[in-house]
C-alpha cells in the first residue's frame, strides 16, 4: 500500500488575482513560487486554462506556461489543463511544440474537455460551439501533430512534430477515465474541486486501463486544496479565501480572491455552505501534522500515484510558507 512518502508531490497555479492586486502582481507571484517549488523538490508546476473569471489570470496558458519554464530548472511545467474544446489541435500542438523545443524534458500537456467558461466566452473563442462532441477525435488529432510523420492528413505541426511531450488527460466523471483508460494516458481527477466521483472514475480508469505505447501501467495524479501554517487556526482563516471563491462560484458571481476572514458565519447560508463544503471535501488544511494526515488518507483512500496541490492563498508570503512547509513532510526540500 502507498504512503505518503511514496507519492511526488506537484503545485496547481490559477495565478489568482487577489482583491486589490493586478494580474501583472499576479504573475510576479506565479515564477516566484514556481522558483520555490523548483528548489523545494516539487516534481510539476502546472498552471490552468480559464477564461472570463476575474480572479484567474493564466487564460494564455501556454504562454505563462513559457515564462515559468524559463524562471525554473529541473520542474516539469505545464497545463492542468488546456481546454482543448477551445483550441484547434494544431495551433495546441504548435504552442506546445515550441515550449518542448525551448524547454526538452519538461513540458507537459494536460487536456480537459469542459470550456473553461461561459458559453458566451467559449463563443468569444471562435470555436464552434455546438451540439456535436468532436473531443475525441480532437484528441486524437492533436495527439497525432506530435508522432514522426503526423497525423497522416498532410498537415505538419512545426515544431510539434517527433517531439515528446506527454499528453494527459483530466477529468471530474467517468467520460474522462474511461477514455484515459482506452487511450492508456494518464488521469488526472480534478477532485481538489470536483470530488463526487473520485474514487469511483479512478476505480474505473484502473480496472478498464489498456497497456499503449505510452504507459505499461495506468498512472494516476488527484488534485487536493492544501493550505498549511504553523498553527490550525491560521491555516483553517487562509483558507477562507478559497471557502468564499466557492461561495462566489456557487452564487454564480465569480470574482476576485478576497482576503481571508476569522469566520465564515454569517457570509453564507447553510445550503451554500454544505455546497462549498461538498465542493471542497478534498482538502489537507491545518498545521503541518494535520496536513500529513489529510494528505496520507487522500493516498490511502485512491491509491494515487501523484499528488497535485491546489493553495489559493491571499497573502503571497503566506502561500510561500504553506507550500514550504507542505514540501518538508516528505523531506524535499
Amino acid at each position: 500500500m502507498k504512503t505518503l512518502s511514496d507519492v511526488p508531490l506537484s503545485v496547481l497555479d490559477l495565478s489568482p488575482i487577489r482583491q486589490g492586486g493586478t494580474a501583472a502582481e499576479s504573475f510576479r507571484n506565479t515564477l516566484d513560487l514556481a522558483s520555490h517549488a523548483d528548489r523545494w523538490g516539487y516534481t510539476r508546476y502546472w498552471l490552468a486554462e480559464h477564461h472570463g473569471i476575474p480572479g484567474v489570470a493564466s487564460a494564455a496558458t501556454a504562454v505563462v506556461i513559457g515564462q515559468v519554464a524559463a524562471a525554473t530548472s529541473t520542474i516539469r511545467v505545464g497545463s492542468g489543463g488546456v481546454m482543448l474544446p477551445n483550441h484547434a489541435p494544431l495551433v495546441v500542438a504548435e504552442q506546445f511544440g515550441t515550449l518542448a523545443s525551448f524547454f526538452p524534458g519538461r513540458i507537459d500537456l494536460g487536456i480537459g474537455r469542459a470550456p473553461g467558461g461561459d458559453h458566451r466566452t467559449a463563443r468569444a473563442l471562435r470555436r464552434h460551439f455546438g451540439s456535436a462532441d468532436t473531443f475525441e477525435p480532437d484528441l486524437e488529432e492533436l495527439r497525432g501533430y506530435f508522432r514522426p510523420g503526423g497525423p497522416g492528413n498532410g498537415v505538419h505541426a512545426v515544431p510539434g512534430e517527433g517531439l515528446d511531450v506527454p499528453v494527459w488527460l483530466l477529468g471530474s466523471s467517468d467520460f474522462s477515465a474511461r477514455l484515459a483508460a482506452r487511450l492508456g494516458l494518464p488521469f488526472a481527477f480534478a477532485s481538489h474541486f470536483a470530488p463526487d466521483f473520485l474514487h469511483e472514475a479512478v476505480a474505473l480508469y484502473r480496472h478498464e486501463f489498456e497497456p499503449s505505447d505510452v504507459l505499461d501501467r495506468p498512472r494516476v495524479m488527484v488534485g487536493v486544496n492544501a493550505v498549511a501554517a504553523d498553527t490550525d487556526a491560521e491555516a483553517r482563516r487562509l483558507f477562507t479565501s478559497v471557502q468564499q471563491a466557492f461561495l462566489n462560484l456557487v452564487r454564480g458571481t465569480p470574482g476576485l480572491l478576497p482576503p481571508p476572514v476569522e469566520s465564515m458565519d454569517g457570509l453564507w447560508r447553510q445550503p451554500e455552505r454544505a455546497q462549498v463544503e461538498r465542493m471542497t471535501a478534498v482538502s489537507a488544511v491545518g498545521s503541518p501534522d494535520a496536513v500529513r494526515r489529510g494528505l496520507a488518507a487522500v493516498v490511502e483512500s485512491t491509491g494515487t500515484d501523484e499528488l497535485i496541490l491546489a493553495g489559493q492563498v491571499y497573502d503571497h508570503a503566506a502561500r510561500l510558507r504553506s507550500f514550504e512547509l507542505i514540501g518538508r513532510l516528505r523531506g524535499l526540500k
